[in-house]
């Protein structure tokens, strides 16, 4: 599914939703499932989210950042979006300025970690 307004874009496959834009407030309120990645370039998004039920986090682990990586270019390969293809371009920057959106109640059930500390952490 995917939306593009003048906010911004959004793009969701199997589960997980890639936006681009702005989001509103009281953002993951509700979650139960999937993951979000949105793109937060000035830092503002996280004092949107409802973080009761939710974990937020800097896209730090490979597996997560080469799943987000290919839904944009998905995203740009589709649509043509400039913003996607000005993310794509400057993947090395533009790839901090993403955060990660789990429900809580998911952790337990994900592949790999949310973060690189987790990981050690088990290991």
């Amino acid at each position: 599914m995917e939306g593009c307004g003048s906010n911004g874009c959004e793009y969701m496959t199997a589960g997980v939703a890639v936006i681009l834009g702005p989001i509103g407030s009281n953002f993951g309120a509700g979650m139960t499932g999937g993951m979000a990645y949105v793109y937060d370039p000035e830092g503002r998004a996280e004092r949107e989210m409802n973080t009761d039920s939710i974990v937020v986090c800097p896209v730090a682990v490979n597996h997560w950042e080469s799943q987000l990586l290919a839904l944009v270019v998905r995203h740009f390969e589709e649509t043509g979006s400039k913003k996607a293809e000005k993310i794509i371009d400057g993947w090395d920057r533009e790839r901090t300025r993403f955060l990660q959106i789990c429900p809580k109640e998911m952790i337990v059930h994900l592949p790999h970690p949310l973060s690189v500390e987790k990981a050690e952490l088990s290991a």
